[in-house]
């Protein structure tokens, strides 16, 4: 009985830890997004972030989503006010070369500076992002250089 009972939990414990290391983003869809202490526009406003800003989501419930953003804070959005259909990443770094193609001796395209979101166009598997300014110029950066994948 106890080894099953262990197992048991065990298996809940790693199904826990796969759900938790999939972390899931979406962006900011209005010009100015207000975030939440609580689950209702009653409650205290805490910050406004503009459209595209990338929020990881936390917990969805009845309309609305409970977020973290680039600093770690924890926040409430309204459901509709946050999208997935356009993804966006935000560089965490002072500066970061945005490259013709994925590799780190590829001439650079443009230079990103810290907390400038750009739009996500493809995750590549050697740790690149193929990334858009939003003036249309596009390129590969380093996915360990930008915060929202």
């Amino acid at each position: 009985m106890r080894g099953g009972v262990a197992s048991l939990i065990l298996a809940a414990c790693c199904a826990s830890a796969g759900i938790a290391s999939a972390a899931e983003f979406r962006s900011a869809t209005d010009e100015a997004v207000i975030l939440y202490d609580a689950p209702s526009t009653q409650s205290q406003k805490r910050f406004i972030v503009s459209q595209g800003y990338p929020l990881e989501v936390v917990v969805v419930l009845q309309g609305w989503v409970k977020v973290r953003d680039a600093t770690g804070a924890l926040n409430w959005v309204e459901a509709g006010k946050v999208s997935n259909k356009q993804r966006t990443v935000m560089v965490k770094v002072a500066s970061a070369q945005v490259r013709v193609d994925a590799d780190e001796n590829s001439p650079p395209v443009f230079r990103a500076q810290q907390n400038v979101v750009l739009e996500l166009s493809e995750t590549l598997a050697s740790g690149w992002l193929k990334v858009r300014h939003r003036d249309g110029a596009s390129g590969f950066i380093r996915a360990a250089q930008v915060w929202g994948v």
